[in-house]
């Protein structure tokens, strides 16, 4: 386990989940539901960012990492993926009174949990999200999480620029729509981390077969003792009533481009006056 450096970082927590890959997720036309059946499960892409950028922290200023998830029991593999790239401590919240959490729900539990590895490590400095996750595109458990603790948050970051120990600030560059944006703040802090940010790691063989052996902790409700009305389906105030995928409309071919180009822009020009999506 790794001491952290005098007046240094402490501990870092980095939430991952895993999520169904979405390459081979197909919807059910007549119910509006995930086919999960022989999907593959994977690390969130997002998160493994989140766990470089805690890793590259742990590597220059100390501390130890410890990889935080929310799922069912099988999630352990997952958690088992981040003490290979390097994690420290890996722990699982698994209790079938979580199932169906919307995003309120899903930060409450979170944040008790960071509550509870709080008090049994000591001080957090710094929590790494993903910028969203794939799955559920909301970005809004990282916010939420932060909003939860009362912990300074800085979303959309794609560099750590600098971490003060004296004055106990982190400067990040965010990456947001058009532009670009440096900002400073005070530590405790919750990072979103996007995935131009770094490259993450690959584990090495020996770190690969430690992992499959390693202890990964798991708290269920009996251990967070959390009240039943705030958790799960019963503490989610919103609920996914259907999914589906955009209607395809049927293509049209407009002329020959080939052998008569000049044609087949005429066409197209006059198509495109046709439905008001150009004029002159």
């Amino acid at each position: 386990m790794a001491t952290h450096i005098e007046s240094g970082l402490k501990n870092i927590v980095v939430a991952v989940k895993q999520v169904p890959d979405t390459n081979q997720v197909r919807i059910d036309p007549e119910t509006g539901t995930l086919i999960r059946e022989g999907v593959p499960f994977i690390v969130n892409p997002f998160d493994t960012h989140a766990l470089e950028a805690g890793l590259q922290m742990k590597d220059r200023f100390g501390g130890q990492v410890i990889a935080l998830s929310m799922g069912p029991p099988n999630t352990v593999m997952t958690l088992r993926k981040c003490l290979a790239l390097g994690a420290d401590q890996a722990i699982l919240i698994s209790d079938r009174m979580f199932g169906g959490a919307d995003t309120l729900a899903t930060s409450y539990v979170l944040t008790e949990a960071v509550k509870r590895i709080e008090r049994e490590n000591g001080r957090i400095d710094l929590i790494f999200c993903g910028k969203q996750t794939i799955d559920g595109d909301t970005a809004q458990v990282g916010p939420g999480l932060a909003t939860r603790l009362g912990f300074a948050q800085l979303t959309l970051v794609d560099q750590i620029i600098d971490f003060s120990k004296e004055s106990r600030t982190i400067t990040v560059r965010r990456k947001l729509e058009g532009r670009k944006e440096i900002v400073q703040t005070q530590l405790p802090a919750l990072l979103t981390v996007v995935r131009e940010g770094n490259k993450p790691r690959y584990p090495t063989v020996p770190s690969r077969l430690g992992a499959e052996t390693a202890e990964v902790t798991v708290w269920n409700n009996d251990v967070l003792k959390l009240a039943p009305e705030l958790i799960g389906l019963r503490g989610s105030p919103t609920n996914v009533k259907r999914i589906f995928a955009p209607e395809r409309k049927m293509g049209e071919i407009l002329g020959d481009g080939e052998k008569d180009p000049r044609g087949a822009v005429q066409l197209l020009v006059q198509k495109l006056v046709e439905r008001d999506l150009l004029s002159f």
